[in-house]
């Protein structure tokens, strides 16, 4: 048993696969969780469960982050960072602007932290699978310290550069996903246009040369009203790009097709 001890925050359909695996793995796991019922739950499954993120900071050698946006990092890193040991390190699966992830390296560094962003993708079926990709930016020495527990639930792990690098290309990749769905929601509707069946023009070019991840997500829905839950994330993501690239033509192509899907899904 690995003798890194663990601490996880955000415990969601993202993180709490993720953080399960830590366990399977053999990692000494505390957590935190807002709501009483979350955290009796990993206490049943082996995990050790603290009162406050303070007290989960000052336990751990290791601690991951994966709550929904900017607004929850900050707010939890402002009781974690300062209650965290000299040589701990702090993982970000978030995806949220790499400004930010930049600043809290920073502020980790004053107190001797080490700091990732690792922002993933494969969703929760991928945690479970051990089969995630992580896109990491940081120091190549907290890149090597992570690694061990990022292997307990990931297959392709990648440093793209200092901290705010794995944020970039998380963005990037997750406003290519949507614009895809985009113009698959594009295709589809051109197709039943010319009278042709869409369920059939679905599984053709699912076995032919249009086929794409983003495409077999969309022809699995009904309608993109079916996708208003997932839809969120990427509105959001899609925001960070134009974000952080104002004024760019091949973002604002990126946007454009990603919308032609995303307003009638978050419509719906």
């Amino acid at each position: 048993m690995s003798k890194i001890t663990t601490g996880f925050i955000g415990l969601g359909s993202q993180g709490g696969p993720m953080a399960e695996r830590m366990l399977a793995e053999g990692f000494p796991l505390t957590i935190w969780a807002r709501r009483a019922e979350v955290a009796e739950e990993y206490a049943a499954k082996g995990a050790s469960t603290v009162a406050s993120v303070a007290e989960l900071g000052a336990a751990c050698d290791h601690v991951g982050i994966c709550v929904v946006d900017d607004a929850g990092v900050a707010e939890i890193c402002d009781q974690l960072i300062p209650a965290m040991r000299e040589g701990s390190l702090l993982a970000i699966h978030s995806t949220i602007l790499p400004e930010s992830c930049e600043k809290l390296e920073q502020r980790c560094a004053q107190r001797g932290i080490r700091f990732l962003d690792a922002p993933v993708s494969g969703g929760g079926q991928g945690a479970a699978a051990k089969a995630l990709t992580i896109m990491c930016g940081g120091t190549e020495e907290a890149f090597a310290l992570a690694r061990p527990v990022f292997e307990s639930f990931a297959k392709l792990i990648v440093r793209l550069g200092p901290a705010g690098s794995g944020q970039r290309a998380k963005i990037v990749n997750n406003a290519l996903l949507a614009a895809t769905m985009g113009l698959s929601h594009a295709a589809l509707a051109a197709g039943e246009a010319l009278g042709i069946d869409r369920a059939a023009l679905a599984d053709l070019i699912k076995e032919s040369s249009g086929r794409s991840f983003g495409f077999e997500v969309y022809a699995r829905l009904p309608t993109p009203a079916a996708f208003a839950q997932g839809a969120p994330l990427l509105v959001k993501d899609t925001n960070l790009l134009v974000d952080i690239l104002p004024g760019d033509d091949d973002a604002a192509v990126l946007k454009a097709a990603a919308d032609h899907f995303l307003g009638p899904a978050m419509s719906g």
